[in-house]
């Protein structure tokens, strides 16, 4: 089995060179975006795979984790940098990371568990609640 940062990094390659949907393992098949985030603490630029859906003209992600009981790393440098970059659909834009709360946090959990009905097992996981951010495009 890869490492994280191996198993990363050949799904990105795989995402950019097959337009956004996944050819590998587990996630074959699936449309997933690629999140470049600014590390919190290093500054360097920082590359995931990550599962999305719509909410009207944003993007939405789910710090998931598949339920484990810490953030995944690229929810610490959004928090850090809330500006990034998206690439889904063969397009390429800078975006603006925004926490939900409440009940749109809630909305916007459902919606992604109700197509993807693994987000609702992650729940079930933690003790965590897992972060939900909107990614509004800029410019």
């Amino acid at each position: 089995m890869h490492d994280p940062r191996t198993f990363n990094n050949d799904m990105v390659a795989d995402l950019r060179a097959h337009g956004g949907v996944s050819t590998l393992g587990p996630m074959a098949g699936r449309r997933l975006m690629i999140l470049t985030t600014t590390g919190a603490r290093s500054g360097e630029r920082r590359t995931a795979p990550v599962a999305y859906t719509r909410d009207g003209g944003a993007y939405v992600v789910i710090a998931s984790k598949g339920g484990a009981p810490t953030h995944p790393a690229w929810y610490h440098n959004l928090i850090a940098h809330p500006d990034v970059t998206v690439e889904v659909d063969g397009q390429r834009f800078e975006a603006r990371a925004t926490v939900t709360h409440g009940a749109e946090r809630r909305r916007l959990y459902d919606a992604q568990a109700a197509v993807m009905p693994g987000f609702a097992d992650y729940e079930k996981r933690t003790e965590r609640v897992i972060p939900v951010v909107r990614l509004e495009r800029q410019g």
